[in-house]
């Protein structure tokens, strides 16, 4: 209930493009989404199964929850190839400055034999 309760809190807070498009697309064929439709119409004879259709309000929030977590990994993954390419940046350029350095220190005028 509490769960609930937030999300409802948070409803409120989400931006337009949240609430108009659907935050969760179904990798599921028409035909597979008709399958599972009758499936949750029927009602349960199990025990468990009477007590998780308690549970079918979450479902929009473990959407969220699951979405979240995808994008907290790709963000980590970005981070650390952008650590990546920013280390080998670095190398680079400590290599460019080494190399003005000793080019400095060659003289200019070529060493007569």
């Amino acid at each position: 209930q509490r769960i609930l309760r937030l999300a409802e809190m948070c409803r409120r807070l989400e931006t337009e493009e949240e609430k108009v498009l659907p935050f969760y697309r179904s990798s599921l064929d028409e035909w597979e989404q008709q399958k599972v439709r009758r499936v949750l119409e029927e009602i349960p004879s199990e025990p468990l199964a009477r007590a998780l259709r308690d549970y079918v309000g979450l479902e929009r929030f473990w959407q969220r929850f699951n979405k979240v977590k995808l994008e907290e990994k790709a963000l980590e993954r970005a981070q650390a190839a952008l650590a990546n390419r920013n280390q080998d940046l670095r190398r680079l350029l400590q290599q460019y400055l080494a190399g003005v350095a000793t080019n400095q220190k060659v003289p200019k005028d070529p060493q007569p034999l």
